[in-house]
């Protein structure tokens, strides 16, 4: 019997084991349409922007509570709040009666979806628990409370109300009791509620221990990695090996949200790239030029700065009508009060309003940035405000259309240094707020990944949205701070408002000057800038085709191995002329010269020597760069450094020097680059070989001519009969 009775037992345990596997796997699961998603949002911000667009990628339902209304839930970074949270969801849920209704309650400013609403279902039903909040390793907001939390054996064991999904009638049981204020804590309430023992398992609440459905960041940075699938981005927790739902960034943990935010859940990806940078485009081309946005440029200058005379003619080349374009120019540097009023005095005009902050009225960095702010916040007229710092080369001509029709609140054209890493944006904060390179920078840098990055900290060059100014950043001094620079204290007052900050690198835009070893002590203070900004040194020096020479056999050949080619352009000679004249100390033309070795000249000229004006190292690299290539591709099997015994700019004049008698050079080479244009400039002049009859009796300005130096080219300079004429000599060795 005992027997018997032992084998119908196990019989029925068996058979209720069965049933019981029978009936989950049978379990049905909860349809789409039975969630709906709330969220307490009383402004749209930029956060709750890119929580909708995840939203409507995965086509969640989502209705938002307190839309409008005032928030008067109180300050998360100082202090506890959120309580209007809970009096919203409880007034929400008073009109959902259905069992199988689920609920998830969200924060919105600082969430992104990942995955769709059959995953989240699927995941809380797994759970079988009636409501599952999300949890994370910190307690909080009273850590006094650790000791009475339900210890668990792996995952996360602190609760967060940031997020939490359940049934409507276990959730309307859950916040029944609430009879709190707007400003109290919502996180205290929902804690108290769970460290209750009874009341969690009679409403029957869990916690997403391992972020199956929730991933909160705060004190999980390192937990969570980016995961790159075919066409999509999840996070993945690889703590837990998990893939949760949304991500939430939490606590001081937005800026790595904001990161993750730039690809989850289908932002940018491998395979299609930015997906969403031409959406909610503000289009100008169905617009008439009258009908564009009123832009207010700002333009600064804080510290003596090369090429500003080039940085003026882009601004004037914007392919942006002038009429809608006001400027306001900030200069704190006296030496380029004359870059700013020549620029005004010829094209001040054109635009539809002006206004000048110079030197003599002592506004400092942060305070020039503030007003300019403030002009457009104070213009109900103004909808744009574009800053733009005078070492700024902007080539793009369309870079306020480009960024306005972008429709960010802030957005920032990528530019770098060239050749470097070092550009006008940073991908991630160090934990004192000071720089720390993200991931992906490199790669936006150098535009192996292409879109619009979400970033912490943007400089040099931005356009900013007037409205914001007007709503969110009403702040009248946001560039002052004790420890900040002016730009990292505007970075960081622009976060803490929550307004984000984009950088495009979808166009190329242009690039950072040096500022590093700018002289102001000559007339033309760029021919010194070769080392530090060689590429604003060839555009603004080296002749356009210069390029071309070879490929399109530019070099002529005008008498035995005698090359003419283009090298300088017509700013080229000019600065080089005047930076001469401006010095003024020509040679007296006589053999007796203290500044060459032996202090000797067999054939004097009247002439300055680029050491008299500090240029030798400058014209040195100028030799290495273009004359010495095209040297060794003309003269086959010679190789040389460019090293240079003399090198002068000579002055030719007919009550002065005429010209000069037959001679040799003391040279390998020489090299001679006409400076001014025969027939407009001066009558006359050129250089007639004599051993070979051959003349060139018409130099055009800015090409040069090249030939051997001390023994087969026995020349002469032809004399000048009108005006002056000016040429550049450099006498080369290896």
């Amino acid at each position: 019997m005992q027997t018997e009775a032992l084998v119908r037992l196990l019989s029925g345990i068996w058979i209720s084991v069965l049933l019981l596997e029978v009936n989950c796997t049978q379990q049905n699961p909860i349809p789409e349409e039975n969630l709906l998603v709330l969220t307490a949002a009383t402004n749209e911000t930029d956060g709750f922007t890119r929580f909708m667009r995840s939203a409507k990628l995965f086509n969640y339902t989502v209705k938002v509570l307190g839309r409008g209304e005032q928030w008067r839930g109180g300050n998360y970074k100082t202090a506890s709040g959120g309580g209007q949270k809970v009096r919203l969801l409880k007034s929400a849920l008073e009109k959902y009666e259905k069992e199988d209704q689920v609920i998830l309650f969200i924060d919105s400013y600082d969430v992104v979806f990942a995955s769709d609403p059959k995953e989240l279902l699927k995941k809380f039903q797994q759970t079988n628990h009636r409501v599952v909040f999300s949890a994370e390793s910190l307690i909080w907001p009273d850590r006094h409370l650790e000791d009475k939390y339900p210890h668990v054996r792996e995952g996360k064991r602190f609760i967060s109300s940031g997020g939490f999904i359940g049934y409507a009638p276990s959730l309307k049981k859950m916040v029944a009791d609430w009879d709190g204020k707007d400003g109290d804590s919502d996180q205290l309430f929902y804690t108290q509620l769970y460290l209750n023992p009874e009341k969690r398992e009679k409403i029957n609440i869990t916690l997403d221990n391992k972020c199956r459905i929730f991933q909160n960041l705060h004190g999980a940075l390192d937990d969570v990695v980016l995961k790159f699938e075919d066409g999509r981005v999840r996070a993945r927790n690889v703590v837990y090996d998990t893939l949760p739902v949304m991500v939430h960034g939490n606590g001081a943990n937005k800026l790595q949200l904001n990161y993750l935010g730039n690809y989850i859940p289908k932002v940018w990806t491998f395979e299609t790239g930015c997906t969403e940078c031409d959406e909610d485009l503000r289009s100008l081309t169905a617009l008439e030029e009258s009908e564009y946005p009123l832009v207010l440029i700002g333009v600064f200058i804080h510290q003596p700065t090369p090429f500003v005379t080039v940085f003026f003619e882009r601004l004037l080349n914007f392919k942006y009508p002038k009429d809608r374009l006001q400027l306001f120019i900030y200069n704190h540097e006296p030496h380029h009060e004359r870059n700013v009023k020549l620029f005004l005095e010829a094209h001040g005009s054109e635009y539809r309003a002006v206004k000048v902050i110079g030197p003599e009225e002592e506004l400092d960095n942060a305070g020039s940035r503030n007003l300019g702010l403030d002009l457009c916040r104070q213009d109900a007229e103004c909808d744009y405000y574009f800053s733009v710092d005078v070492e700024v080369v902007l080539k793009n001509a369309d870079v306020l259309k480009i960024l306005i029709e972008q429709n960010r609140s802030i957005t920032a054209p990528m530019i770098s240094r060239n050749g470097k890493l070092w550009s006008n944006f940073w991908g991630a904060l160090s934990a004192d707020g000071f720089y720390a390179r993200s991931e992906d920078y490199v790669d936006i840098v150098q535009g192996r990944r292409v879109g619009v990055w979400n970033v912490p900290y943007i400089s040099s060059v931005y356009l900013i949205k007037g409205s914001v100014l007007r709503t969110e950043l009403t702040d009248k001094d946001l560039f002052h701070s004790l420890t900040l620079d002016p730009d990292m204290a505007f970075c960081s007052n622009a976060r803490e408002q929550g307004v984000f900050m984009f950088v495009s690198n979808r166009h190329e835009f242009g690039r950072i000057l040096s500022t590093e070893n700018c002289v102001t002590t000559h007339l033309h203070n760029d021919l010194w800038q070769i080392f530090e900004n060689p590429q604003d040194w060839e555009e603004r020096y080296i002749h356009s085709n210069y390029t071309r020479i070879m490929k399109d056999k530019l070099i002529e050949t005008p008498c035995p191995d005698v090359y003419w080619f283009p090298i300088f352009t017509e700013t080229g000679c000019n600065h080089l002329v005047e930076e001469m004249e401006h010095f003024g100390q020509w040679s007296g033309g006589s053999n007796k010269d203290t500044r060459i070795q032996g202090g000797y000249e067999n054939v004097p000229t009247i002439d300055i020597h680029m050491n008299q004006v500090e240029l030798e190292k400058q014209w040195q690299k100028f030799l290495l760069e273009y004359i010495a290539p095209i040297t060794e591709k003309m003269y086959p099997g010679y190789y040389t450094k460019a090293q240079f015994d003399l090198a002068f700019v000579v002055r030719y004049k007919p009550d002065e020097q005429p010209l000069l008698r037959p001679h040799h050079d003391a040279s390998t080479f020489t090299v001679n680059i006409a400076l001014n244009t025969v027939g407009v400039d001066y009558q006359g002049g050129g250089c007639r070989f004599i051993r070979y009859n051959c003349s060139v009796q018409a130099p055009r300005k800015g090409w040069a001519l090249m030939h051997p130096g001390r023994l087969t080219h026995y020349h002469e300079g032809l004399p000048t009969t009108a005006g002056t004429r000016y040429i550049a000599v450099s006498f080369v060795d290896p």
